[in-house]
């Protein structure tokens, strides 16, 4: 059998591996933050914004995030109805309600349009996220955010080093967030990043990731604190990895961009949408997906099963939330609901080269020609 292609695995070099061995040799004690704090600061210089906080996931920085932005129990805030389930369970974990708006048919991204539609006088932020490296519409949102006096929470999980009129990803609304699991572009195993240019939020945030312990307050003393917290704190040793990965930043997103060049490439002759990069934006490219036409006849159950038979593994594109058993259907959402069904996500770890991206587009000519 020919060797199998993964969707995704980190880039592991010397250079994370020396880290991590000197962060478990000698990163405990008085050193137990030192690759923390520059992962960190490193994290903020090159999103360019003032603060950053390293975070043990990204669902913990949204968490984070939220609380620190002041949504209570009983708020709405407004989520695009495609998207992983982490973008949203932070909301429920704090008795807020999300509310699922369509996507764009392009981009797949949240439609700005149909968010001014969804506020109430409950709505107190929007999460907005940057789909497999897509950008969202950030100018119109934030636009409708001022006019209504709402936060926005950039969910940028997936779109490290993705660029939108020049400001990277994450780093355009109040708040942002990152992951770092072993699939992403920049990998630690586990891992998140919050970032913003607010200090009230950063301090907040801090504070609630520290059990709600706070340093300046005047009556601190060991093992003392006002109000409870939470912990989702990374650990040195897998900042040790990230501070590894960021200082490889730039070649491993041109080696995504490079991957994502093939794919359109060869998929030209093939009636699909693929991600899309407009003028303004620059595209990482996380993840290459591809939306067949309605013209053919596609059943991604059974293509997923014709990609196993080759030893190639892929994914679906992500399920409407608002279809799942937990939530009430909201089939008003046109777009989610037709579009999924038709998505797949295909391989593009850094190892991979151009004629396994010819062997995987071979297979899908192949599945569609049968």
């Amino acid at each position: 059998m020919t060797s199998r292609i993964p969707i995704n695995k980190p880039s592991i070099t010397q250079l994370e591996i020396s880290y991590v061995n000197d962060a478990i040799t000698n990163g405990w004690g008085e050193k137990c933050y030192d690759y923390i704090y520059k992962f960190e600061n490193k994290f903020s210089k090159y999103l360019g914004t003032k603060f950053a906080l390293a975070t043990s996931s990204c669902t913990g920085a949204i968490h984070l995030a939220l609380v620190a932005m002041g949504v209570k129990a009983g708020d709405e805030v407004i989520v695009p109805d495609i998207t992983w389930i982490a973008s949203v369970e932070p909301v429920l974990y704090i008795g807020a309600k999300p509310v699922f708006v369509d996507i764009l048919e392009d981009s797949w991204c949240i439609d700005p349009n149909k968010i001014e539609n969804a506020i109430t006088t409950k709505t107190k932020a929007i999460i907005v996220v940057h789909l497999y490296g897509n950008l969202c519409e950030m100018d119109e949102i934030m636009k409708i955010a001022g006019k209504h006096n709402l936060m926005v929470l950039e969910d940028a999980a997936e779109g490290l080093g993705s660029e939108y009129n020049g400001l990277k990803a994450g780093s355009i609304a109040h708040a942002g967030v990152f992951s770092f699991h072993g699939t992403k572009t920049l990998a630690t195993g586990e891992g998140g990043m919050l970032v913003t240019n607010d200090e009230a939020i950063f301090k907040k945030a801090k504070i609630l990731n520290d059990h709600g312990r706070n340093p300046e307050d005047p009556e601190n003393k060991t093992f003392w604190m006002r109000d409870y917290g939470y912990k989702y704190k990374i650990s040195n040793l897998q900042a040790a990895m990230g501070v590894a990965q960021l200082e490889r930043i730039e070649e491993l997103i041109e080696k995504k961009r490079q991957i994502f060049g093939w794919y359109a490439e060869l998929l030209g002759s093939i009636p699909c949408k693929i991600n899309p990069e407009y003028s303004y934006t620059k595209n990482s490219y996380w993840l290459p997906t591809v939306v067949f036409d309605k013209t053919l006849k596609f059943d991604r159950e059974k293509f997923f099963a014709f990609f196993k038979t080759f030893n190639i593994d892929s994914r679906p594109f992500f399920y409407p939330l608002s279809t799942l058993p937990m939530f009430e259907k909201k089939e008003e959402n046109p777009i989610s609901y037709d579009i999924y069904y038709r998505g797949i996500n295909l391989p593009s770890y850094h190892d991979l080269t151009k004629e396994d991206v010819l062997r995987i587009v071979n297979v899908i000519k192949e599945y569609l020609n049968g």
